[in-house]
């Protein structure tokens, strides 16, 4: 979540699911001192482990599922540190990405990422406690991660070969590449969108029930009424001068050849 410099969100976030690749105890304290929630999908069991304060004693049948304690003295001593860092993102100092990378594995040991990855770790019990025992949580968490991975897939059929040895090595060429992927992706994505939206308006104009619970579990990421594969053709004949960077001299003497 970015937020500018009146510290105001540009994005509101209300959930975030991410695979085990996109989480961190660290990551799960920022958002939750943010005001949002990082839900995550732990590939491995040895990961779904509870970690519980060292004060605090466990049921005798949970006990095999906890692999430590917290140290409540660590958050107690870095909590201001702490504070100071989520009041820079929000006043716009520092920008969320910014402050991960602050508190990445170079900076283990330091009183404040000691304090976030210990309250991470109560953060990631208290989600696996719901995680498990609440079933339409636990459906709505795979519901968007499947929704990832579909934007995933999407990417993959716009581009299915390789970048050519010859390019992406300078910054501007990889910034060009990753750009126009993410272009075509969004169009595709903006477009399924439009038409849906018209069928849902034309069905509700016309009182055929629709129920907004199948609504929020469709994505507008398909792909296979979409030819990837087509030649596309447009009208650039009037901006063939700037596109090619021609001075003026060069168009007063370029030869025009006839039809």
């Amino acid at each position: 979540m970015q937020f500018n410099a009146q510290g105001t969100e540009g994005i509101r976030l209300s959930l975030l699911a991410v695979d085990t690749h996109g989480y961190t105890n660290v990551g799960m304290a920022v958002a939750k001192l943010l005001g949002f929630d990082l839900f995550v999908r732990l590939q491995n069991l040895a990961e779904r482990m509870l970690y519980m304060p060292r004060s605090f004693e466990l049921p005798e049948n949970l006990e095999r599922l906890s692999t430590g304690g917290v140290s409540e003295k660590a958050i107690i001593t870095g909590w201001d540190e702490l504070l100071r860092l989520i009041a820079s993102i929000r006043g716009g100092y520092l920008t969320a990405k910014e402050a991960l990378e602050k508190l990445g594995s170079a900076a283990a040991g330091a009183p404040l990422h000691k304090a976030a990855e210990e309250l991470g770790k109560m953060l990631r019990t208290i989600f696996l406690c719901d995680y498990f025992t609440n079933e339409e949580f636990r459906r709505e968490i795979h519901i968007l991660l499947n929704r990832g991975e579909a934007v995933h897939q999407l990417q993959r059929a716009i581009y299915h070969g390789r970048v050519a040895a010859e390019r992406g090595r300078r910054g501007d060429e990889m910034r060009a590449i990753s750009g126009s992927h993410a272009l075509l992706t969004n169009i595709v994505i903006a477009w399924n969108t439009m038409k849906m939206q018209g069928i849902v308006d034309r069905w509700r104009k016309e009182k055929q029930p629709i129920e907004d619970s199948w609504l929020r579990r469709m994505g507008p990421v398909h792909f296979g009424h979409i030819n990837f594969r087509g030649t596309m053709a447009f009208k650039i004949e009037k901006y063939e001068d700037a596109l090619l960077h021609r001075s003026s001299a060069e168009r007063r003497t370029r030869v025009v050849r006839p039809a």
